[in-house]
């Protein structure tokens, strides 16, 4: 963990119009809600290289670049991925876009509302395991085995604090 840590208003005090703040969201998640003036590269996309040639196109300076997702999680994720491949000191916006709402910062907002992606994982673990144990229960009992498989998926990822499905549902075309 060599990154600092920001709230979103000490970042909004000292914000300039070359700060260089790179979003790691879903496509759909930026569309719904976004600061202005951000970078956008999804975590599942982000590159040392990525990020440097979208830092020179947009003119942003690159000596810091703070990265903002919904939570703080995944802005955790792309630190861990960057530190040592870029020239730049990172920061990790605290509490990601939720802390930004919260603090009542103005967002650039679609008139759509767009399903979160921590949503979307609920939604398919649930209908996972719904279904494993409907057609357990009617077809064969091995399909409690998918059940199984799920749940094991979640206490993987409430241990370890990534979530695999989660990286395959932001790879979908609907959150691109």
């Amino acid at each position: 963990m060599n990154y600092k840590r920001i709230h979103p208003i000490d970042l909004m005090n000292q914000k300039t119009a070359d700060m260089c703040i790179l979003d790691v969201r879903t496509a759909a998640e930026v569309q719904a809600a976004a600061l202005p003036d951000c970078l956008h590269i999804p975590l599942h996309e982000l590159t040392p290289e990525r990020l440097r040639d979208e830092i020179l196109k947009s003119g942003k300076s690159g000596s810091q670049v703070y990265l903002l997702c919904q939570a703080g999680r995944r802005a955790e994720m792309a630190a861990d991925q960057l530190k040592g491949n870029i020239n730049a000191e990172l920061v990790v916006i605290e509490g990601g876009m939720n802390a930004v709402q919260q603090s009542q910062i103005p967002l650039k907002q679609a008139g759509k509302k767009v399903m979160s992606l921590e949503r979307q994982v609920r939604i398919a673990a649930g209908f996972l395991v719904f279904t494993g144990v409907l057609l357990g229960t009617l077809v064969s009992s091995n399909f409690y085995f998918l059940s199984g498989f799920v749940g094991a998926g979640l206490m993987f990822a409430g241990i370890t604090d990534t979530c695999m499905m989660g990286m395959l549902i932001a790879r979908m075309p609907w959150n691109k």
